[in-house]
Parts: C-alpha cells; sequence; structure tokens
C-alpha cells in the first residue's frame, strides 16, 4: 500500500449512526405520535432516511401511516421478545424514505413478560445495536437510517424505559393546555434517573408546543409559561391546532402527504430544520 493510499485510510472515519429520538409524555392527547409521524415525514422530505419504532400497544403511529397491525408478519412485541430482529420487522410505508417497525395489542403483556428476565429495560437498546451490527456488516437488505424515532405509550413503563435507554435525546411534545405543566416534572425526573442509572448519554432534545390556538388567550398564557419554566429547552415552532392534521390519520396518511399546504404540515417541516440544527449543536458540543 502506498503512503498516500495509507494516510487515506487512516483519516476515513466510519460513517455516523442513526440518531435515536424518543418521542415520550406520559399525558395522552398531547400530540405525541402525530408529531412523531409528520416529523419523520418532513425529516424524510429532506432526505433523511427514517425509522419509526411503533413502542405503543395502542398503535396509532402504525395506523396512522395505513398499516394494519394484523396483517404485519412482525412486531415490536416480537423484537423485544427476540421473536424477530428489527430488521425482519420492518415495513414500508407511503413516505418515501420512511419505514415503521408496527405495534401490535401484544405489547400490552409485553410489561409483565419482561419483569422477571434480566436487562429488561435494555431489550429494545440491545435490538437497535444488534442492526446496527448487521447494517456495519453489510447484510443484505439490511437498511441505514439517519434517523430512528420512538413513539411511546403514554405512561412512563417499563416500554418508555426502554425506549430511553436506547435513546440518544427525549423530544416532548406538550398540549397548550392548563394542565400542560402538570406530570412534566414527574417526566424530567424519570429521564435523570434513566441518565443516571441506564443511559448516560440521553438528554432532552426539547419539548415543543402543540395544538396551540393563537385566538386563545389560554393558549398564549400557556406557552409563555412553558417558555419561563424550560427557557431555550422550548421549541421555537409551536404547532397549531389544525384540521387537517386531526384528519389525517382517518386516512392512513401523513399530514403531509394529506394536505401539505395547512397550517399543521407546514409547522411539522419548520420543526423538522429546528431539528436538525439542534441535532448539529448537540453533535458538536
Amino acid at each position: 500500500m502506498s503512503e498516500t493510499q495509507n494516510s487515506s485510510t487512516q483519516s476515513a472515519s466510519p460513517e455516523p449512526r442513526a440518531r435515536i429520538l424518543v418521542f415520550a409524555n406520559q399525558k395522552g392527547g398531547v400530540g405525541k405520535t402525530t408529531t412523531t409521524i409528520n416529523l419523520g415525514t418532513a425529516l424524510a422530505a429532506v432526505g433523511e432516511q427514517v425509522l419509526i419504532i411503533d413502542l405503543d400497544p395502542q398503535g396509532n403511529a402504525t395506523t396512522g401511516l395505513g398499516i394494519e397491525k394484523g396483517t404485519c408478519e412482525h412486531s415490536t412485541y416480537d423484537v423485544l421478545s427476540e421473536a424477530s430482529s428489527i430488521n425482519e420487522s420492518i415495513v414500508e410505508t407511503r413516505v418515501p424514505r420512511m419505514h415503521i417497525v408496527p405495534s401490535s395489542m401484544d405489547l400490552l403483556g409485553a410489561e409483565l413478560e419482561l419483569a422477571t428476565i434480566d436487562r429488561r429495560a435494555h431489550k429494545l437498546h440491545d435490538a437497535i445495536e444488534h442492526h446496527f451490527d448487521e447494517t456495519e456488516n453489510a447484510l443484505p437488505d439490511t437498511r441505514k437510517y439517519t434517523y430512528i424515532l420512538i413513539d411511546c405509550p403514554p405512561s412512563l413503563n417499563l416500554l418508555t424505559i426502554n425506549a430511553m435507554t436506547a435513546a440518544d435525546a427525549v423530544l416532548v411534545p406538550m398540549q397548550c393546555e392548563f394542565f400542560a405543566l402538570e406530570g412534566l416534572g414527574q417526566l424530567l425526573t424519570t429521564v435523570e434517573r434513566i441518565k443516571t442509572t441506564l443511559n448516560p448519554r440521553l438528554k432532552i432534545h426539547g419539548v415543543v408546543l402543540t395544538m396551540f390556538d393563537q385566538r386563545n388567550s389560554l393558549s398564549n398564557q400557556v406557552a409563555q409559561d412553558v417558555r419561563d419554566y424550560l427557557g431555550d429547552q422550548v421549541y421555537e415552532t409551536v404547532i397549531p391546532r389544525n384540521v387537517r392534521v386531526s384528519e389525517a390519520p382517518s386516512y392512513g396518511k401523513p399530514a403531509l402527504l394529506y394536505d401539505h399546504n395547512c397550517a399543521g404540515s407546514r409547522a411539522y417541516i419548520r420543526l423538522a430544520s429546528e431539528v436538525i440544527k439542534r441535532e448539529r449543536k448537540m453533535q458538536a458540543a
């Protein structure tokens, strides 16, 4: 090997692994799944390779992307129980460059099953690491992703703990309502405990305000209260309350496919840009 070739080989660095973001909030109805699939779609639209992992037994991310849960051969339950790998469980969506590991109702019993086994908080982490190993070893048909987005159930249970143990950062959707800050302290405490005991790299990526109605003085007051409390952890982009965004899941489409010109779709495109900018800052730090 020539000196030039040797220098080139030494300077070559491995491709960066996918960034893993978990979407969590123990309160239901805050736009968590809507944010997961629409942010994923917006990221894919700008060229990112996106994998969504649906870890919620309700499977709203799965059905919201037009996939019938009963028709899938494998699911996130199979991944956690080691009956299948992530690569074997991936399903294509209508969105170019975006795939999903679908949910199933079997996840309802997963917490009880996991409670008695070793490394119960690391099952998803281990499955993702195995997927990275397959990718690096170039196994046939193994997809490479730049973002892995994990949609969690609306509770701080073992499934959510598995997601946070596997993740690089947590993104918190928060509805602009009177009780917006209620329970946030518990969520932040859970993140800190997982960072201390299970996943030292875990960070808060940011809080996104959802279902914002600028005509409503309460929405404006809540938004200001959250920003006063959390500062620059809150994204500048807010997601407006939007009928088209609410309609889209019933058609099995993200809002960006259902109506890419609606206010909600435009907001998710702005959020994707903001997420990418934060990613650059976090990785440079």
